[in-house]
């Protein structure tokens, strides 16, 4: 009996049936016939339209329903230009306040590691679980004529509510999360070895923030900085507790707007809210540009 020798060069070029090699797999969500993609964007686009263009051209239609003239007389009156003085201060004072903050919060808690941590968070997060109105009955109840401290300022002959102070504390309180919550995970993507290599070379703490932090973080800072400013700017249900609704002294825009239509005064209401509708998209359009930029910022940190 005879055996044939089998050449290893040929076995092994024989396929095995066993041995198959599947096609790889393809990811059927990706592949959505074009009548589903088509029926997607239809219905998204026919939202934004009907839910956000419409109203915002309807604002700016019943504005000028009674032309340039009217539109200006309106805006100019002295409780618009009250109301548009106080909206801006409220502004300024409470953004500058929150960058402070903001860039403390996220520096302690990006680059630091102590007991309450997790409270800190929690707590910065606390102004986008309560309503804006429990917001302004706390201060309420802290410096109302019957609140905590009601008796001594009334001694000190200081005024809080219904006033200037009180609105800005309320616009305080529902904004200082937006530049905290911005830069901490900017900051802990950034990582700590380059402001330790500026210790080490003998940069002092604010050089090492204004020449290693600050240009990492700029466009994550501008953003927040943004979008406090436009939540400051329209702030509603807190401003309107503590405010008292006192016409030419405490009613920023958005407060002007309600007293204006409840007195179905339409066109000065509506020549009010479209300032306000202006800032928005202004706004957005600033949201925009740094959002582009803060994407290429964050892309880049990990890369380095």
């Amino acid at each position: 009996m005879t055996t044939t020798a089998i050449n290893p060069s040929l076995s092994a070029s024989v396929p095995n049936p066993s041995l198959r090699i599947e096609p790889p797999l393809q990811l059927q969500a990706t592949l959505e016939p074009l009548w589903v993609r088509i029926t997607l964007v239809t219905v998204a686009l026919a939202f934004v339209i009907l839910f956000l263009f419409v109203p915002l051209a309807a604002v700016f239609t019943e504005a000028l329903r009674k032309g340039w003239e009217v539109y200006l007389t309106s805006i100019q009156e002295p409780d618009a230009l009250s109301a548009i003085k106080l909206t801006l201060t409220a502004a300024a004072i409470a953004v500058p306040l929150n960058l402070v903050f903001g860039v403390a919060a996220a520096w302690a808690i990006a680059k630091f590691e102590f007991r309450g941590k997790n409270v800190l968070l929690t707590l910065i997060d606390l102004p986008f679980s309560v309503s804006p109105v429990i917001s302004g009955l706390i201060y309420v109840l802290l410096f109302g004529a019957q609140g905590w401290f009601g008796d001594w300022l009334r001694a000190h002959d200081i005024k809080i509510l219904f006033a200037v102070p009180g609105i800005v504390l309320a616009t305080i309180f529902v904004t200082f999360p937006f530049i905290a919550r911005e830069l901490i995970p900017l900051m802990q993507a950034q990582g700590s070895e380059e402001e330790e290599a500026a210790l080490v070379l003998g940069a002092s703490g604010w050089k090492t923030f204004w020449h290693v932090t600050l240009p990492n973080i700029k466009w994550g800072l501008l953003y927040g900085v943004i979008l406090c400013n436009a939540r400051a700017m329209g702030e509603f249900g807190a401003v309107s507790v503590v405010s008292g609704h006192i016409r030419g002294e405490t009613n920023t825009m958005p407060l002007q707007v309600e007293i204006l239509y409840n007195e179905y005064n339409f066109t000065a209401a509506f020549a009010v809210a479209s300032l306000l509708t202006l800032l928005a998209l202004v706004t957005l359009a600033l949201k925009t540009i740094v959002e582009w930029k803060t994407d290429e910022s964050r892309q880049r940190i990990p890369q380095e």
